[in-house]
């Protein structure tokens, strides 16, 4: 009788598909860490991605300024356009990767590109004419998360098309890691820019000019060197279709729940971060983007370890999920603010890996028909952590202190790794005694 011991072993046997086993890392040398750069489509998107994200970082610093600047610094009216802006994924993000499956994913990025430039260079028009009000703001964070919707999932599904497989992980990571250094990089800029140029109007602008290197990128693509599967056919239940897709698969299943459990405390991060600075260290606004920076870092440096792999591990995923847990207990109880963004690096390292070997493991998962709802519904679970995680965490370090509350968001972070690893357990097991009533052993 065969027995399963791997969700390997339970995948083939039960006709999910291959799935790579997680082994140790290839020893690669240092150009490897870029290998999928030798692909011309990639460099194109990549490129024109690093110019976009710090554009559109600078835009969210400049979209928060100016909100503050309209309302008399409302910190209600600030976080009314953040809840906007992330609202739309949460109600339609599954519907978005049902049409990244149904069309052309690059034409539908650059029909998305194009209606994001257009709102940056509107709000930039309004707002350097004088005409700007707070209600155009909450319209465009609005039609930002719509867009969201779509562009996102098919963004992260469109990867696969130009690199193929074999170096989709490398290719994902270098993503996060130009993702993680707009991030430091981007409001940086803005505030010096807002400073020199004396408003948030000119940052619209040029967030809207950046656009352009990531569309004339898509433009200039070798179309007959991507590898597009056919579009899905329009019908009825696809979106529940892809949810059960995922449900029903524990190797898909258990990316999808380390990334909900993980980006609940991840978002909830950055103001722990600032209540650390000011209220336990007394450092000031500047500690606390050095906190930021600290953390960012240690973002990229996963990313970019996570590029050396040629395969994601599932053991890595989850190791990197408890690690991230144990580094948010080891910064709450630093004694000094060195101490603190020191601890800072290993959870930004932490962080990234849980996230850059989820999604490589769910778009080698899934099949070519599924994978747009797949990562919609990635980012869905990863957009959802932010209104959960941050008002509880906020709320207890408000009761007990910041460092009580960094150490719950610990706490909980690997309380959600354990469940996320036991409930794909029990799936698994589940589907083996569907399929197999006599198989004996799983473990996932």
């Amino acid at each position: 009788m065969r027995r399963l011991r791997t969700a390997a072993d339970l995948a083939k046997w039960t006709g999910a598909g291959a799935v790579r086993e997680p082994g140790p890392a290839p020893a690669d040398d240092a150009s490897g860490m870029f290998r999928s750069l030798r692909n011309f489509n990639y460099r194109l998107f990549l490129s024109g991605s690093v110019v976009s994200n710090v554009g559109t970082w600078m835009q969210r610093t400049a979209q928060d300024w100016l909100v503050l600047s309209l309302t008399g610094g409302s910190g209600t009216a600030l976080g009314i356009t953040v809840a906007l802006q992330f609202l739309p994924v949460m109600l339609f993000g599954m519907w978005g990767g049902v049409l990244a499956d149904r069309f052309p994913k690059r034409r539908l990025l650059m029909t998305a590109q194009s209606l994001m430039a257009a709102l940056a260079l509107a709000m930039g028009v309004l707002t350097v004419t004088g005409h700007a009000e707070v209600w155009h703001v909450y319209v465009m964070a609005f039609t930002l998360g719509l867009l969201a919707c779509v562009e996102v999932p098919t963004r992260q599904s469109f990867v696969v098309e130009m690199v193929g497989r074999d170096d989709l992980s490398n290719a994902i990571a270098l993503n996060s890691s130009s993702f993680n250094l707009a991030r430091v990089v981007g409001p940086a800029v803005a505030g010096l820019l807002i400073n020199w140029l004396g408003g948030t109007g000119p940052l619209f602008l040029v967030n809207a000019l950046t656009f352009a290197f990531t569309i004339g990128g898509l433009l200039l693509m070798r179309t007959a060197e991507l590898r597009t599967p056919e579009p899905v056919k329009r019908g009825k239940g696809q979106a529940r279709e892809g949810l059960r897709y995922v449900l029903g698969n524990p190797d898909l299943l258990l990316p999808v729940l380390m990334v909900g459990f993980v980006a609940v405390f991840a978002q909830s991060f950055s103001t722990s971060i600032a209540l650390m600075a000011t209220e336990v260290f007394d450092a000031g606004a500047s500690a606390f983007g050095i906190g930021s920076s600290a953390f960012a870092i240690g973002a990229v440096v996963g990313a970019l370890l996570a590029a050396r792999r040629v395969t994601p591990s599932r053991r890595i995923m989850v190791g990197a999920g408890v690690a991230f847990g144990a580094a948010q207990i080891l910064a709450a109880v630093t004694p000094a603010y060195w101490a603190f963004l020191i601890a800072l690096v290993p959870a930004g390292l932490a962080m990234i890996t849980v996230q850059t070997m989820a999604n490589s493991t769910l778009q080698l998962g899934a099949s070519n028909e599924m994978r747009g709802r797949v990562m919609g519904i990635y980012v869905l679970v990863f957009t959802a952590g932010a209104p959960i995680g941050a008002p509880l965490i906020g709320w207890i370090a408000e009761l007990a202190g910041p460092r009580v509350g960094i150490m719950v968001s610990g706490l909980l972070s690997l309380t959600g790794v354990a469940l996320a690893v036991l409930i794909t357990r029990l799936v698994a097991a589940r589907k083996a005694m569907t399929l197999n009533p006599a198989a004996a052993t799983i473990a996932v």
